[in-house]
């Protein structure tokens, strides 16, 4: 059983992508995958830290196992509390941040043999994290692990460097870091020819894309030219960097899907200028309406947080009334939760719980509506 590895995925589609590429790493070193708990040696969380909810449900889940098992933080998470998670969790064995993960297949190895009966370890020796990492080696994208046959994701970037008051991203993943556009194409090509049709693009901020004269519109038109590939998409979106060329593209590239993710998390200039966001109210609404008037039956979902600090029934109002005049397909709704070494975190948490859980159920309940008014199901 120690030769078999069970990985449970939290948050995003980047984690997604981070766990294929341990598991194409694990199966190169000689490792077995398993989609049960029960039959592996070894388990793997790969961690969330945007949202408090996202952290509650890991420690639950590390929690219930205490057999024996080697266990494994990886990702946000990872980062975030480096060796501090020893103490809450005595459990778990090591720590892995996102920019080490290509170190995962040695580390269960060296843990293996920390393991072993006649083997007798400080807590400090047994322990093992590795979290300095500051950039990805550019060949860990090539293992050919693929859980969907399909579909791939596919990394152009790593990181952001926006800086959101309440996200943690930057300082968990680091500075946004492009990969080389030759790179992201011949890992298209290679997902291609083991029959997957259809790509999805990730980044924190895809459109902030750069490499050389390749910008994110030029990617995308390179990608759309590629010979048996069917369908593409990208995610996500900042609107600050989204421009009207970029609605163009999508208009024009066949293969393209005509959905765009465009988080406005705020319909309030005040509370927008708090959260960082780099734009106001008006750009976004204006923005949207070139979007629509240039992407025929495009699909629009979008990020909503409410609650954030000193938010008032003003603030809510705007943000419940922007939702209701751009009639987004779907949205992600998030009651705000505080991040450790984002920049709001030092501002008082000040909006009661009681208000959090209102303003979240009645903007959900209007998100419900016109989703199910367009036939869309993903609101949450």
């Amino acid at each position: 059983m120690t030769k078999k590895v069970y990985i449970k995925v939290f948050g995003c589609q980047m984690n997604v992508r981070d766990s294929e590429v341990i598991c194409g790493l694990l199966e190169k070193a000689g490792y077995g995958l398993t989609d049960s708990p029960d039959k592996a040696g070894i388990i793997l969380f790969n961690t969330c830290s945007v949202r408090q909810h996202a952290e509650d449900r890991v420690w639950s889940e590390i929690g219930r196992h205490k057999d024996g098992k080697i266990i494994g933080v990886l990702g946000c998470m990872a980062q975030n509390y480096k060796e501090k998670i020893f103490e809450r969790a005595p459990n778990v064995d090591f720590v892995v941040g996102p920019s080490d993960i290509d170190k995962v297949p040695g580390i269960i190895t060296r843990v293996c043999r920390y393991k072993l009966p006649d083997k007798a370890h400080s807590l400090n020796e047994a322990k093992i994290w590795e979290t300095g990492g500051e950039k990805r080696t550019g060949d860990i994208y090539h293992t050919g692990f693929y859980a969907d046959k399909d579909h791939a994701f596919v990394v152009i970037s790593e990181g952001c460097s926006n800086y959101c008051s309440y996200c943690v991203v930057p300082y968990v993943r680091g500075e946004i870091r492009h990969r080389m556009s030759r790179d992201i194409l011949k890992e298209i090509e290679e997902a291609l020819d083991k029959g997957i049709t259809k790509v999805t693009l990730l980044g924190q901020n895809v459109n902030a894309y750069s490499d050389g004269e390749v910008n994110f519109v030029k990617l995308l038109q390179l990608v759309n030219r590629m010979k048996g590939l069917q369908e593409f998409s990208f995610i996500t979106s900042h609107p600050k960097n989204t421009a009207v060329d970029l609605f163009k593209a999508m208009a024009e590239l066949e293969k393209l899907k005509k959905y765009l993710h465009l988080p406005l998390q705020s319909g309030s200039d005040r509370i927008l200028k708090l959260m960082n966001r780099g734009y106001s109210r008006k750009f976004y609404l204006d923005l949207i309406e070139e979007y629509r008037k240039i992407v025929k039956k495009a699909v629009l979902t979008t990020d909503i947080i409410v609650g954030f600090p000193t938010e008032t029934e003003d603030d809510f109002r705007d943000t419940y009334d922007a939702l209701k005049g751009v009639e987004f397909d779907c949205a992600y709704i998030f009651k705000y939760s505080p991040r450790t070494h984002t920049e709001a975190e030092k501002l008082d948490d000040d909006v009661v719980k009681k208000d959090k859980e209102k303003r979240h159920k009645l903007i959900l309940e209007l998100q419900k509506e016109i989703s199910r008014r367009k036939k869309c199901e993903n609101t949450f």
